[in-house]
């Protein structure tokens, strides 16, 4: 990247961190950081702009917390790419990516058969200690993690859907090819701080902000197929939604 100059005026009653903070985020805005870039570490710009190491990490945090800058563990501080906008509507991330032309990948952490617990057992109406089909995996968009997926599936000789399959196509593609009709769908929509292993596989420190999604699938004929418990990098992921006046 080109050299990152900032002008700093020791003297101003304007805070140095507040200076550095709005001459980058007027950096992002005109294309002096392009999205997706990485900033030098924090050292490297102390020296740059002979500042101290925890007025950089202020200035930066102010970013951070206006969702133009991400860090990520052990990578750095980069500027954060065009957020995948959701509309509510009963469709899997991996097609809402490639409809805004991102390129989708999926790391599989599981895809086995389990018995339901009392829970999962209620919302997909089947007793309890029923086998039912657990899928856990991680969605990225190229090398960004967006979320980590969890779906419980009620579904008979769910065999065939495999680790490779989840890696090429979506959840609800795979179920239209089985000839099931995902319909319906109760949803909730809400936020969390990231744990410690939900922020390794994001790449996130911990405590980022994450949104969160819980949602139940009912296929053409009103029955519970599928049960979804999603959390998605906030930095890179929000819902969108059209209310209309009375």
């Amino acid at each position: 990247m080109a050299e990152l100059v900032v002008t700093l005026a020791p003297s101003s009653p304007i805070p140095l961190y507040h200076q550095i903070s709005d001459q980058l985020e007027a950096a992002i805005g005109n294309g002096g950081l392009q999205k997706g870039e990485f900033l030098p570490s924090e050292i490297d710009l102390a020296v740059a702009w002979g500042v101290s190491r925890p007025t950089v990490r202020r200035a930066i945090q102010e970013l951070v917390d206006r969702g133009m800058l991400v860090r990520r563990r052990g990578v750095g501080t980069q500027v954060v790419t065009d957020q995948v906008r959701r509309r509510v509507r009963l469709s899997s991330l991996f097609d809402d990516l490639v409809a805004d032309g991102r390129s989708p990948t999926t790391r599989v952490l599981r895809c086995d058969t389990v018995e339901a617990d009392e829970a999962v057992a209620a919302e997909l109406e089947v007793d309890p200690g029923s086998p039912i089909l657990l899928l856990e995996r991680v969605r990225s968009a190229g090398d960004i993690p967006l979320a980590i997926m969890r779906n419980w599936l009620a579904l008979e000789g769910g065999d065939d859907i495999t680790a490779t399959s989840l890696q090429t196509a979506g959840l609800y593609d795979l179920l239209r090819r089985r000839g099931i009709q995902p319909r319906i769908a109760r949803q909730v929509i809400g936020a969390k701080a990231a744990s410690a292993e939900e922020a390794a596989i994001l790449d996130l420190p911990p405590g980022s902000p994450l949104v969160t999604m819980h949602r139940v699938m009912q296929d053409h004929s009103g029955k519970s197929i599928e049960v979804g418990d999603h959390v998605y990098d906030a930095a890179h992921y929000s819902v969108e939604t059209t209310v209309v006046g009375s």
